[in-house]
């Protein structure tokens, strides 16, 4: 749970009980799952309104995805899985570095020719 092993809730315990005592312990405790689940509660109806006022065309929005590092994971790195997991899908990159690269020809002007001029373009 959040990424805390035992020795961590073993002294956020032992921490507890220094500050809050065995007598007041169980009403702190109380007290902190009523404003967690409060503040859950707040937040699932801060979205079901976001999400009400977007409208229909976005009811598949989640504003975790407004994140940064969710919208790279989601919108590049997974694609780039996708990609590296699918070796019968043609990939993009691959046909254009075969396509060979043939520039324009360019009339090369002689010596002392002046290039031509547009009058009206400037």
């Amino acid at each position: 749970m959040f990424g805390l092993g035992w020795m961590e809730i073993g002294a956020l315990i032992v921490i507890a009980l220094l500050v809050f005592g065995p007598e007041r312990l169980p009403q702190a405790a109380a007290q902190a799952g009523k404003t967690l689940r409060n503040l859950r509660r707040m937040a699932n109806n801060a979205r079901d309104d976001l999400r009400a006022g977007l409208g229909p065309e976005f009811q598949n929005f989640d504003p975790a995805d407004l994140n940064p590092r969710n919208f790279v994971r989601k919108h590049l790195l997974d694609d780039l899985e996708d990609d590296w997991n699918n070796p019968d899908k043609p990939r993009e990159l691959e046909s254009v570095a075969a396509a060979p690269y043939a520039p324009e020809p360019v009339d090369e002007l002689s010596y002392g020719e002046l290039p031509p001029y547009d009058a009206e373009a400037t």
